[in-house]
């Protein structure tokens, strides 16, 4: 394991990697195999895995089965279930990064707060909450979209005396046995671990603003003879793996080009309401009221009972106040509760937030981004060179695997850098006549997708701009990343 560096001290590398989740990992260990050795890992946590390591809170786990949710360069023939929890993700990442001798390269505890770009010498200044001083040539983000979490403003929360935290940051240490336990928030967290504590807890009070639609997540054990037939035939894995991306690749149809078919996706969401929840009442308030996909769809087996348990209430009145003892309702009533866990999820148009990232001439990337987020290709952004983000803009997918996507981006970023290095370049800064022309053609192909069916969602930014998806098939998007284009750029010799 590499050492912190003294504060005085910059250290300085070819690429800096920001992130230990599958991009900032992925990345690292594509450029290993590529040959080159001269680059740095920051990761602001103690251990690595990013998303995986830090979302630890019970029931954890993937909506994308475990044999595509995992790189095609490290199959891993023995996950045990179709799809993973979070133990067995954060293990195969660290698994990686062990495999791919990482640790050296790799500074833990090291958040980046700020990167400046140093236009007379052609490179990034990298600043850590230390005080610490870093140098790269280039800087690829692994950030991820989903890192912060999300939490709504509540009047009197301050002054709430209980147990108080986010999914993201559970207490393990807080026994909730006995508890009066509120949840706000139904999202794709609160759905895995409200059937977790349900069964726990005195009283569950769960405080939903919108209803998600859920369908039952097929899920289930890998057998060991599965587990042996993927180690003995490589290619049998492969092929399964193939099949798994096609069947995921052919929801976007619904998605984006044909709305009208998640009708019946719909009608299966809506009978998996009614098998599983017998009160009129509480089926009335667990239907959406907006077309299924507009917002994540989710999946789950077991949340629907819990809702239905004997000591759970579904609040959707909203939330007028938070008092010292507990919840103010919107119909002002009071419901004392032991703790408050929020499962409101991230903030995820706030890309590369909370760093502060300055490019030519000072430009501040927030200020860029004032009015949405957007980069060419989800990579490039034009005013910041030498700077390439994976998972970046619309490269989000609601149909398929991320990674196909991270492992589509690859190549181009590892491309842009062998130009740079070919060509004798200092940097690459992409035109912006280039970046608004694919901007326009994104947001053109979003406009008339199923998440533009009357809903608000965490793909959107506040002015109701989707910042968020990539409106089409990802073979589409991995033709067009295939290669960085030199005539897309502005060079510096």
């Amino acid at each position: 394991m590499s050492t912190q560096p003294t504060p005085t001290a910059a250290r300085h590398c070819k690429v800096a990697i920001i992130g230990t989740g599958f991009s900032g990992l992925g990345m690292a260990i594509r450029l290993r195999q590529e040959g080159e050795d001269d680059f740095l890992i920051f990761e602001k946590d103690a251990g690595v895995g990013g998303t995986w390591r830090v979302n630890n809170y019970p029931g954890c786990a993937c909506d994308v089965q475990s044999h595509v949710y995992s790189f095609s360069f490290e199959a891993n023939p023995e996950w045990t279930r179709m799809f993973a929890r979070q133990p067995e993700i954060r293990a195969y990442l660290e698994k990686c990064w062990e495999k791919y001798r990482l640790q050296e390269k790799t500074l833990l505890n090291t958040e980046i707060g700020k990167l400046a770009w140093d236009e007379r010498q052609s490179l990034w200044h990298l600043h850590d909450a230390q005080g610490n001083h870093y140098t790269a040539n280039a800087v690829v983000s692994g950030m991820g979209g989903l890192s912060t979490p999300a939490y709504p403003r509540l009047d009197g929360l301050e002054n709430f005396q209980g147990k108080v935290f986010h999914s993201q940051q559970w207490d393990h240490d807080y026994d909730l046995k006995g508890k009066r336990v509120a949840v706000i928030g139904t999202g794709a967290s609160a759905i895995q671990f409200v059937p977790e504590i349900q069964p726990l807890v005195a009283e569950l009070d769960l405080y939903q603003r919108t209803p998600p639609w859920i369908l039952p997540k097929p899920d289930r054990a890998i057998s060991e003879t599965e587990r042996r037939r993927f180690r003995r035939f490589p290619l049998v894995q492969k092929l399964w793996r193939g099949g798994l991306y096609s069947l995921l690749e052919g929801r976007v149809l619904g998605f984006t080009f044909a709305p009208q078919v998640m009708k019946l996706v719909q009608r299966l969401a809506i009978r998996h309401i009614h098998k599983q929840i017998k009160d009129p009442e509480l089926r009335r308030k667990v239907t959406p009221d907006y077309t299924i996909g507009c917002k994540r769809i989710l999946m789950s087996h077991n949340y629907y009972p819990a809702l239905a348990a004997a000591n759970s209430t579904v609040i959707t009145e909203g939330i007028r106040a938070v008092t010292a003892n507990g919840i103010v309702d919107g119909n002002g009533r009071e419901r004392e509760v032991d703790a408050i866990i929020f499962g409101t999820g991230f903030a995820a148009t706030e890309f590369l937030a909370p760093m502060r990232i300055l490019g030519l001439d000072g430009r501040d990337l927030r200020q860029a981004w004032a009015d949405g987020a957007e980069a060419y290709k989800g990579i490039s952004v034009s005013g910041f060179p030498n700077l390439f983000i994976l998972y970046g803009p619309n490269t989000n997918l609601g149909h398929n695997s991320i990674v196909y996507m991270l492992e589509s981006q690859f190549p181009y970023v590892l491309g842009c850098l062998r130009q740079l290095q070919e060509q004798g370049l200092r940097y690459l800064d992409v035109k912006p006549e280039v970046q608004r022309r694919f901007n326009l053609e994104v947001q053109q192909g979003l406009r008339h997708t199923v998440w533009e069916r009357g809903c608000d969602s965490w793909y959107k930014t506040a002015a109701g701009k989707n910042t968020n998806n990539w409106p089409g098939y990802t073979f589409v998007y991995r033709w067009r990343t295939r290669r960085p284009e030199l005539a897309d750029y502005d060079l510096a010799r």
